[in-house]
């Protein structure tokens, strides 16, 4: 993709990292919407033998059709980042799954993120031998971003409603059109955890939570994605946006999509997570 990065056959992530792959996908399609998602590794992380630290999870709440999802970012200068990534995105599904199942017309994210946030005090616990956490200490081994939401199937068309916390993004695609319809602000520094309080990740949980919704209309495609994503596609408008937008008209297979994902691009080397959902009126699998 333009200036490629250089060339190097991965070397493998520290001994104890094995649970942690280099590349994971998965796709799917309900009665009313398709769901796709791959997150792969950064050449810096596969140079410098460092696990992959974004995840995502999806799953389908069956009695009511919604699809719920969440891709976090594990922050670099967290020691264990990558376990704190795919545990904020299991115990959101967990939590969301259990609101849907209750008489809820909306999901009550603040529940969502302190759901996730307890499970990374848990997991600092047992780490620290059974001695209560601090804060800094949960977020010195765990810290990372989350976007969790659900795609719910509605007569007049499929609603998104998505929170976030940190900096990982939310767009609307349209495909006919090419464009980008970010769902949140400008991203800021989730890197900087320890040393500022404007943008905290996990296991901070802000108040307010930052959340929105969009109505999904013919021919768009809802997606989620890391800073690995978010920064090569920028506002949509150069090659990386004609390229997804290309092959995101319509569902590809998860495989397609990881390989896409594993573009090279010079200066580009972060783990990359794209995660989108198709309501079926456009979902017309390849």
């Amino acid at each position: 993709m333009g200036v490629p990065g250089p060339e190097f056959e991965a070397r493998p992530p520290g001994q104890y990292d094995f649970d942690f792959p280099d590349t994971e996908c998965d796709g799917w399609s309900t009665p009313s919407l398709s769901l796709r998602f791959a997150s792969v590794r950064g050449a810096k992380h596969r140079y410098y033998r460092q696990p992959r630290q974004d995840a995502a999870r999806a799953a389908v709440h069956e009695s009511t059709g919604s699809v719920v999802f969440a891709v976090a970012d594990g922050v670099s200068s967290a020691a264990n980042s990558e376990l704190g990534a795919v545990e904020a995105c299991r115990a959101s599904i967990e939590m969301m799954l259990h609101q849907l199942s209750g008489d809820q017309d909306k999901l009550v994210f603040p529940e969502v993120a302190r759901h996730a946030a307890e499970r990374l005090r848990e997991l600092a616990r047992w780490r620290l031998n059974g001695k209560e956490p601090q804060p800094s200490e949960v977020a010195g081994l765990y810290a990372t971003t989350l976007v969790a939401g659900a795609v719910h199937v509605h007569p007049s068309g499929p609603v998104a409603e998505i929170c976030r916390i940190g900096d990982s993004g939310a767009w609307v695609l349209d495909s006919p059109s090419g464009r980008y319809q970010p769902l949140f602000g400008p991203k800021t520094d989730s890197e900087a955890l320890v040393v500022s309080n404007e943008v905290t990740p996990l296991p901070h949980v802000p108040d307010p939570l930052e959340h929105t919704s969009a109505r999904l209309d013919s021919g768009q495609v809802l997606l989620i994605g890391t800073d690995g994503f978010e920064d090569p596609l920028g506002d949509g408008d150069g090659q990386v946006g004609s390229l997804f937008a290309r092959h995101l008209a319509a569902p590809p297979p998860a495989l397609w999509l990881a390989h896409l994902l594993d573009f090279s691009r010079e200066t580009f080397d972060d783990d990359r997570t794209l995660l989108a959902v198709w309501p079926h009126s456009t979902a017309e699998s390849r």
